[in-house]
Formats: structure tokens, sequence, C-alpha cells
């Protein structure tokens, strides 16, 4: 792209790669070895960000800077740690994101749990990895404050099975815990983000914090109860979790920014608005990549107006049937898809909008929006070229 197409665009556009994507199959139901060449005996974290910076990062407009999203302590450990910060550091990328991996360990509600045992080796795993952010993985952060790592506390481990009042036992766990967490962190500089990260389900029936109201609404209580500060607080807002329960991600745009909660984002789909690709309400976690639609451009434009400037992560997964270079064409395709949203959406006359609808004239509004989804799939197009 030259420099006059990117002229009313943002200087640098930050997006953030998922070292979880980079897999030989997810199993279960399908193959485990789609991708032999990313299995984890044969490609190791560090490895990985060489691959996103030697294949994913030259087909990239110039404006788009990379950083990476790991797990603690399944991608990235204290064996690993200074590795992976040296890989980032020398490949001109970042640490977007960190979270605890404490799905993969705590099956019985983690930090939220009633087993009081389990409940203190879940915080104890919470505090390592913000010492891993903290310690050996501090060099490999952005230079400016405001767009620091988010340590995202993602609700798979806090999962329940039985309808019971004592799920308000729970709940209280949940929020002291946090709260502690919140101090920790603090104690070690206070300079992350924290965001939360809300499911509905999978893999329990269902979650404690399961909508983005809900983790507003959980901060917020934090503050009351606790007194913790909410500045560099928020949601991870990921699209498809909110079109798995049959919400709409334009709507938690408007009350994360609203809140003053927007923190992080994982930009995919579920498949609800693409009219393409299958998913939306009931299904599984498909995550899709970014689609070329109206809900991305809806909430490309919000973001913008709210003044978001920090990272956009593809928390994506090749299909089943991908081999090496169509997985990674697709992590390609999910940022240049974004990209071109955020194009098109700059260009769409909000005036004539407004006037629409306030004359009713709903159908025009349609045609409108039609139109501009059109323009954002012609730059897609043309940029997937370069």
């Amino acid at each position: 792209m030259s420099a006059e197409d990117w002229k009313e665009m943002e200087e640098i556009s930050l997006h953030s790669v998922c070292r979880w994507t980079f897999h030989a199959g997810k199993g279960g139901f399908v193959p485990s070895d789609s991708i032999p060449e990313w299995s984890p005996e044969r490609l190791r974290t560090a490895e990985a960000v060489e691959l996103v910076a030697r294949e994913i990062a030259p087909r990239l407009p110039d404006h788009v800077r990379l950083g990476m999203e790991f797990h603690y302590d399944y991608e990235v450990d204290e064996g690993n740690a200074s590795e992976v910060a040296q890989a980032l550091s020398e490949n001109g990328m970042y640490l977007a994101l960190l979270t605890p991996g404490a799905h993969r360990h705590f099956a019985y509600g983690g930090v939220a749990s009633l087993d009081p045992e389990e409940r203190r080796r879940a915080e104890e795993f919470a505090r390592r990895t913000v010492d891993l952010a903290y310690g050996p993985l501090r060099g490999a952060w952005h230079p400016d404050p405001e767009k620091y790592p988010t340590l995202v506390l993602w609700n798979g481990s806090w999962g329940y099975d039985l309808a019971s009042p004592t799920l308000a036992d729970m709940y209280r766990n949940l929020k002291e815990s946090v709260a502690s967490l919140c101090r920790y962190e603090e104690s070690k500089g206070g300079e992350l983000f924290l965001a939360l990260e809300p499911k509905p389900n999978e893999g329990h029936p269902a979650m404690l914090l399961p909508t983005v109201a809900s983790a507003i609404l959980f901060w917020k209580r934090l503050a009351e109860e606790f007194g913790i500060d909410l500045r560099r607080k928020g949601v991870n807002k990921e699209f498809g979790h909110s079109e798995m329960i049959g919400l709409d991600p334009v709507y938690d745009t408007v009350e994360e920014a609203d809140n003053g909660m927007l923190v992080h984002m994982h930009v995919n789909s579920q498949g609800l608005s693409d009219g393409v690709v299958l998913g939306g309400p009931g299904k599984f976690d498909i995550d899709h990549g970014v689609r070329v639609n109206g809900m991305i451009l809806a909430v490309a434009a919000l973001v913008r107006e709210a003044g978001f400037k920090r990272w956009k992560g593809h928390d994506i997964q090749p299909r089943p049937y991908d081999d090496r270079e169509r997985a990674l064409d697709r992590v390609v395709r999910s940022i240049l898809s974004w990209e071109a949203c955020t194009w098109a959406e700059r260009r769409m006359d909000r005036d004539l909008l407004l006037d629409y609808l306030a004359r009713r004239d709903t159908a025009r509004a349609e045609d409108l929006i039609r139109e501009t989804v059109w323009e954002a799939h012609r730059k897609f197009v043309e940029m997937c070229k370069d």
C-alpha cells in the first residue's frame, strides 16, 4: 500500500497473533495431525515468533505492527521466557497479551473453586503469570506505556455444571481472588492492563462472567467492595464469544466504550454475520478470522471514535483440513480484513447515514452500509494482491 492510500489512517495499527493458532490439529472430532510441522516437538514458541515475522509480517501493510499472545505455562514459562522475549525483540515484535492457562490445570472452578486447595493453587498460578510478565518478558513490552501488554483473565476455568445456591459462594471467591491479583500486580508496578474475557460456555456447560456486561459489572463491584482502581482495567471482548450466546458484538462495543473499558479485543468471527461461513448462536467456538461485513465496519468505527489504539488480537484457528500455507494465509487475511473495514468505514458518509435514519429511511441506510462493505471487500482484494 502506498502512503497516499493510508493518509487518513492512524500512523500505526497494532495487531497481535496468538501462539495457539499454530498447532498440528485440534484433535477430538477432527484430525490432530493436519499440520505435523507445527507439533509441539517441532515448533517451539520462539520459533513460532520467528515464523510470524518471516511469513506473515512481510505480507502486511507498512503501518501494521505485530505483537504476540501467549498462555502461561504451556506456551511460555520460566524455562523459555527469555528466549521468547529475545525472539520478539529481534524481530521487531512485542508482547501484546499474556494469560494464565489455568483451564489446563484446574477443572473445578480455578480461583472461584469451592475446593480451598484448588483455589490456593490457582491463585499462585496467576501470580506466577504476573511475575513472568514483569520478569523475563519485560524487555518485550512496547515502549509506549499506553501500548503495554494486557494480562487477560479468561473464564475458562471458572465453570460449573450444577444448579446450586453455592454459585454465590463461587462468585464471592472470584471477586476476592481477582481483587487480590490486582493488588499483587500493583505491587509489581501497576503497568499492565488487566482484562476479563467473557465466554458463555465451553468447556463447562456454564461460566461465571458469561457476557461483556457481566465483566463490566464485575469490575464495578471490585471497585465498590475492594477499592480496586479501574484505570487500566477492562474487557477483552471476543466477537465469537458474544455470537455464541446470540448477543451483538456491536452493542458490546458500545457498552465497553461507554464504561471506559476498551482494553483489548479478540477480533474473530463465529460466522453469524458473514452470510457465507456457518456458525452463530448455539455453536461451539469456531474461531474464524475477521470477515468483511457490516458488523466489523460498525465495531471498527466505534473503537476508532472511542480512541482505541491498542492491540487487536486475532484469536483464530486453522480449519481441520488446512495445510501449513493455508493456515498462515488465514492469519494474513484476518488482519487485512480488519484493515480493509477500517479503511472503508472512514469513507462512509456518516451524516447521510444519520439523515436516512432520522427520516426512517432504513432501506437507503442499509444500501449505504452495503456499499461500504463492498468498498471494504474491494480494498481487501487489493491488499491481498500487493
